[in-house]
């Protein structure tokens, strides 16, 4: 069952109110689910029973995306904005330091959580930013003109293209590897949550190529993401990257706590297409996020 809270977020401007939309299910350590840019949170619907087996699954609508309200005006959907709105929504929800899961945009911004500290692990999926110049431009155009395909489309034709698997396949094949296994209800709310769209296509600010390598830049010199820095030791956590993406229902299994690696799993829109971040002992991890 669907859920709002809201809470008060330091801003230039002073404090001001932020709704967002959640569910939340399950018992144990607590789990945030973040989406992808333009997504909303039931892109985690397929692996959500089997996480809320062993934990406290939370899964949001980032602000401006899917039932969430966008932020109040004079807030920029920038990174470090949105990291600390997530920061206060764990005080309203009084979970401390959860995991989180991140695909897309949501991963950026669950690596960006782990670079403060503020969370147990971490488990990235085609986290955004780690790009080229030319990656990143393929990816906003992409995304762009899904947002205004989305907008001009009447919901009807959207209904009646979503019903084959072609139209689904039409509608949804830079999201989901597999887009004809997704129903036709899920494109359609997928394709009208991403119509009406949040700040953030539009917030240059956000755009990694500028705030990723800025805000994980290493003390010494410029190490990447995946490198130790000497003085930070954040939580461990999992970067996954390939095609953009594979969908949170293929990762079922690798989101799944296992007892020797309590670190939850999942891919999306906006992707970095590069190999997977590691940890120097060549695990598929990454630590020492330079603060």
């Amino acid at each position: 069952m669907s859920a709002t809270v809201s809470f008060k977020v330091a801003s230039a401007q002073g404090e001001q109110s932020v709704t967002l939309s959640y569910t939340r299910r399950g018992s144990g350590e607590p789990l945030l689910l973040l989406h992808g840019i333009g997504h909303h949170r039931q892109a985690w619907e397929p692996v959500i029973p089997a996480l809320a087996a062993e934990r406290d699954v939370i899964a949001v609508d980032l602000p401006g995306c899917g039932d969430s309200p966008a932020l109040p005006d004079g807030m920029a959907h920038d990174l470090p904005t949105m990291s600390t709105v997530l920061q206060a929504l764990f005080g309203a929800l009084e979970i401390e330091r959860p995991h989180v899961a991140g695909n897309s945009l949501g991963g950026l911004l669950a690596l960006d959580l782990a670079r403060a500290q503020l969370v147990r692990s971490v488990t990235a999926l085609s986290p955004a930013g780690f790009w080229n110049e030319a990656e990143r431009r393929y990816a906003f155009t992409v995304l762009s003109t899904m947002r205004q395909i989305a907008r001009r489309l009447p919901p009807p034709v959207v209904e009646r293209l979503a019903r084959p698997a072609l139209g689904r396949t039409l509608l949804t094949s830079t999201i989901y590897a597999r887009p004809g296994r997704r129903s036709p209800e899920a494109v359609v709310a997928e394709t009208l949550a991403l119509g009406p769209g949040p700040g953030v296509l539009r917030d240059a600010a956000l755009r990694p190529d500028r705030a990723v390598h800025r805000r994980h830049r290493g003390h010494a010199g410029h190490r990447g993401v995946g490198q130790p820095g000497p003085a930070a030791h954040p939580p461990p956590g999992r970067a996954r990257q390939g095609r953009d993406p594979p969908g949170p229902a293929g990762a079922a299994a690798r989101l799944r706590p296992r007892p020797d690696e309590r670190r939850p799993g999942a891919g999306g829109p906006g992707g970095s297409r590069r190999q997977p971040l590691t940890h120097p002992g060549g695990q598929r991890t990454f630590q020492g996020l330079p603060s």
